[in-house]
C-alpha cells in the first residue's frame, strides 16, 4: 500500500477532495511472492471496506485497486461482501494473463450491483481494450470505461507522443473518476450541490 503508483494516486485523489484508505492482502503484508486464494482476498476486501465504513460516516465510499486488488475488489462485490461501497475503480482490471485475451475473468462482473469505472491503458497486455470495451458494452449503463492512450497495465505512458508526466496521468485518474461518479450522485460534493473541486497542480 505504500508502493509509490498507490501513493501518487492517493495524493491525485486528495486534490479533489477524496480521502483513501489503503490496505495489504495477506501475502503482501507477509512478503509473499504467491497470490491469496480468492476467499482470502475477498475477505481482506470486505473488512477494509468495514473499516472505512466505520470512520467514513456519511461519505459515500468507493472500493477498488489496482490489477489484483481491482479483481479481488469486483468479486467481493459481486458476491455481497461490500454493500457499503457504494461504486468501484478499477485501476488496470486484469482482464485475463499477460498477451492471452480472454474474458473469463470478467463473468462476474455481470453480477456486481454498484457502478464500475474502469481506467484502462491502451498498451496494457492485460486487458485487449476491444475485449474490454465488449465487456463494458454488455454491463451496460453501470461501467465507463476511461482510457489512456499509451499507457501500460503500470500506467506509463510514451511521454514524447502523449506529452503527459506520470502525475498527469495520475491527476487525469483522479479527475475522471470524480467526473464519472457525480453521474450517480457518489460526492459529497454533488450532495451539497456545491461543484467538484477543480484540478491543481502537484505542489
Amino acid at each position: 500500500m505504500r508502493h509509490k503508483f498507490m501513493e501518487d494516486v492517493a495524493h491525485a485523489f486528495a486534490q479533489h477532495g477524496i480521502s483513501t484508505f489503503r490496505y495489504e492482502f495477506p501475502y503482501l503484508r507477509e512478503g509473499r511472492s504467491r497470490t491469496d486464494p480468492p476467499a482470502v482476498a475477498q475477505a481482506t476486501v470486505k473488512r477494509a471496506v468495514e473499516a472505512a465504513a466505520a470512520i467514513a460516516g456519511d461519505l459515500p465510499i468507493l472500493a477498488g485497486g489496482k490489477s489484483f486488488g481491482g479483481r479481488m475488489t469486483s468479486q467481493a462485490a459481486a458476491a455481497g461482501l461490500i454493500p457499503q461501497a457504494r461504486g468501484l475503480v478499477f485501476l488496470g482490471f486484469p482482464l485475463h494473463q499477460p498477451n492471452k485475451p480472454s474474458t473469463t475473468r470478467a463473468e462476474h462482473l455481470y453480477d456486481v450491483p454498484q457502478p464500475m469505472l474502469f481506467h484502462q491503458g491502451t498498451r496494457d497486455n492485460l486487458a485487449d481494450l476491444t475485449l474490454m470495451r465488449e465487456v463494458i458494452e454488455r454491463i451496460g449503463a453501470r461501467a465507463t470505461l476511461n482510457v489512456i492512450e499509451t499507457a501500460d497495465h503500470s500506467f506509463k505512458v510514451l511521454k514524447k507522443q502523449t506529452g503527459m508526466s506520470e502525475w498527469d496521468v495520475m491527476a487525469r485518474i483522479a479527475e475522471r473518476t470524480v467526473i464519472a461518479f457525480l453521474r450517480y450522485g457518489l460526492s459529497s460534493h454533488a450532495a451539497s450541490g456545491a461543484p467538484p473541486i477543480a484540478p491543481h497542480d502537484r505542489p
